[in-house]
């Protein structure tokens, strides 16, 4: 027996050997995965730490500004507005970023996926049987493959484009339409459209071609490295035209700059905006068959004609149709109760239009756009006092908010973007492009206006919008969306520097040329501008007031009116709690219908809502004015000079023209005219 014992022990002692080897194993084991958790933990924490400091650097950067601008406004500095502020104090912090912040990641080690053909979106990667997941973050060049961003502070402060586009867009772009001022919008609407529409077309056009020119010019010199086609020029043409006058309008509106020009102004800009990101849509869109995908193809441009009218119709209606939505919503419910509830559907059925656009395939700017100019016409009637109050403060907070943070950010963006690439030639001739492409939209166009309408655009309004040509917001987050080749990067590092230029020097200067040019500044809003010899002369009404809004009237364009008057005598009442009873306008077979569609308020409330479009609709009335020496009545009677009103051709006032008396503030002035046909001026603003 011993014997055997012998020969077995050695097997025995490998066993409790091996055995506890594997409990040494496992107890290591276990310790190197407690490590590993406490590490990623550490790692969490740190980047929670790195995500907390990044967002109180913008807090800070916002903070200093509001206390600058305040300083600046009691001082009365106007040399640099608040925007341009906000990209110094951003560029301070983006050079303390990029140069005072030590490194804290180690290098990449690259892999080779030579067998695959395209970049993939995810990727899985086994590390010792431990999958870690990864995102696509960009093309990088192999001249710049040692050079990637080790800095995980830089890395915190780059936002994804999408955040402009989703969080700080929204905001700016329905404050424009929730703000506006109707009456002298829609006293110049043809003129603001030509110069967004046609004069954005234009502009995109010539920049483009010249551009292309440049490129082409690059090329040849040997100063470009990489592919740049023609259609990227006309993308960059696009960006480009998009316009921001902040600066300009900021100081217009302290100074209460003439109203006309500010409407031209102010009008353009918000319209071009959506002109423009619909017209870079189309660019990418077009896509020519065959072998060269970047030539000229009659085909892919009517295609690409038809994604514009698509697109921007389609983002018009998803707008107009959710702000309809809103006010039915607040007419029918008693929300109004709850001022709370009410301002926060308000807000999130007007966010939530530009969302759901992006996610139909249209574009979020132009259906908030016009959510906010249908909010403002409509569902603003139906809210309480507190949630009008509330809407109002409220977008005008987030519009200073995200305007001055993406301002902050173009600052940041010019020390920690990683991919910039700038080009002399190609700086030089996009400023070039841009003067050239301004020149050829607003002075050709105004000349062409000018012949339609009464109130001609004058030289030194044209020159004032020439050069108050501004590129801010848009451009930036246009640009910035999509920076993965290398022509999209050189036009985003442009891009960046047309803005610094045109906020800072063009933006300071807009003091300056108003008084060189002699613009008239301190006017009331409400002054109409001195009258001409060829000018209307309202004879009907008492006081200055009923001349005024008649005088409105008759600068606005027919069919604009024609629409008010249907809007106040059958979409108001439908769709809010003002205006005449359907009762009284519709026939009297849709007697049960308009009862169900008619407020309680618009029978019980003898006083109603003031309307701000109440300038537009033609009245009832037999309205004489004057042209030259020759009296024109609405039924088409003309005599001598003679300026009487015509007292005993008064009718018995409905309560619907009552409340239009109201509207158009007649409590001291009373509208003495009343009459059936309309009245045509022999000229118009167009």
């Amino acid at each position: 027996m011993a014997e055997p014992l012998r020969r077995r022990l050695p097997l025995l002692l490998l066993l409790l050997l091996a055995a506890g080897g594997l409990r040494a194993a496992e107890r290591s084991g276990g310790s190197s995965s407690a490590m590993e958790e406490l590490a990623t933990e550490k790692e969490a924490e740190e980047s929670h730490r790195q995500d907390s400091v990044s967002l109180l650097t913008f807090i800070l950067l916002l903070t200093l500004t509001i206390l600058t601008i305040w300083l600046f406004k009691h001082r009365r500095v106007r040399f640099l507005h608040e925007t341009g502020l906000a990209m110094i104090y951003g560029l301070i912090v983006g050079v303390i970023l990029r140069y005072g912040t030590p490194s804290t990641s180690g290098h990449d080690k690259p892999f080779s996926c030579s067998q695959e053909d395209r970049p993939f979106t995810t990727l899985l990667v086994n590390v010792s049987g431990k999958f870690f997941e990864y995102t696509l973050k960009g093309e990088i060049s192999p001249g710049k493959i040692h050079n990637v961003e080790q800095n995980d502070m830089l890395r915190k402060v780059t936002f994804d484009p999408e955040v402009f586009f989703n969080i700080l867009l929204p905001p700016i772009i329905f404050h424009a339409g929730y703000s506006l001022k109707k009456r002298h919008f829609f006293r110049n609407l043809g003129s603001i459209l030509a110069y967004a529409f046609l004069g954005t077309a234009v502009s995109c056009f010539i920049i483009g071609n010249l551009m292309y020119g440049v490129v082409k010019l690059m090329k040849l010199v040997g100063q470009l490295s990489d592919k740049f086609y023609y259609t990227d020029c006309l993308l960059f043409g696009a960006i480009i035209s998009a316009t921001d006058p902040v600066t300009v309008l900021a100081i217009f509106n302290e100074l209460h700059a003439d109203v006309d020009l500010y409407a031209l102004l102010f009008g353009e800009s918000v319209l071009n905006d959506a002109v423009a990101i619909v017209l870079s849509s189309s660019i990418v869109a077009y896509q020519p068959t065959g072998e060269n995908t970047h030539a000229f193809d009659a085909a892919a441009f009517f295609k690409s004609v038809g994604v514009f009218l698509g697109i921007f119709s389609g983002s018009f209606m998803m707008g107009a149709v959710t702000g309809v939505v809103t006010a039915l919503v607040t007419k029918f419910t008693k929300l109004h109760c709850f001022p709370l509830l009410e301002t926060a559907l308000f807000f999130l059925m007007s966010w939530s239009t530009f969302l759901l656009a992006e996610a139909c395939g249209f574009t979020g700017v132009v259906a908030v756009l016009f959510c906010g100019i249908t909010q403002a016409h409509y569902t603003y009637n139906n809210l309480s006092v507190e949630s009008r109050s509330r809407t109002k403060q409220l977008f005008e907070v987030l519009h200073f908010l995200a305007e001055n943070f993406i301002f902050s950010y173009m600052g940041l963006a010019l020390f920690t973007f990683q991919k910039h690439i700038f080009s002399p030639v190609f700086i030089i001739g996009a400023f070039v492009a841009i003067f050239l492409g301004r020149a050829a939209h607003i002075y050709p166009l105004s000349f062409l206006l000018n012949l339609g309408r009464r109130h001609k655009i004058s030289w030194s309004f044209q020159h004032m919008m020439m050069f108050s040509g501004l590129r801010g917001a848009m451009a930036f987050a246009l640009a910035i969306r999509d920076t993965a080749t290398y022509s999209h990067q050189m036009m985003f590092s442009t891009t960046l520097l047309i803005v610094f230029f045109t906020v800072w020097i063009v933006g300071g200067g807009t003091t300056p040329m108003l008084s060189w040019l002699n613009i008239r500044v301190g006017v009331d809003p409400d002054q109409d501008p001195p009258p001409t010899n060829d000018s209307f002369q309202v004879l009907q009404g008492d006081g200055q007031d009923s001349a005024r809004r008649n005088r409105t009237k008759q600068e606005s364009a027919w069919l604009f009116r024609l629409w008010y008057s249907f809007d106040h005598n059958y979409l108001k009442p439908i769709l809010t709690h003002s205006g005449p009873p359907l009762t009284t306008t519709l026939p009297s077979w849709c007697g049960l219908i308009a009862r169900c569609l008619t407020s309680p308020q618009v029978y019980d409330n003898q006083e109603q809502l003031r309307e701000e479009d109440s300038d537009f609709i033609l009245n009832d009335g037999d309205l004489t004015v004057t042209y030259g020496d020759t009296t024109i009545t609405a039924n088409g009677s003309s005599g001598p000079h003679t300026a009487t009103t015509n007292l005993d051709s008064r009718r018995k006032k409905s309560s619907s023209e009552e409340a239009l008396e109201r509207d158009l503030g007649a409590a001291d002035h009373e509208v003495t005219s009343r009459g059936t046909r309309l009245v045509f001026p022999l000229e118009y603003n167009a």
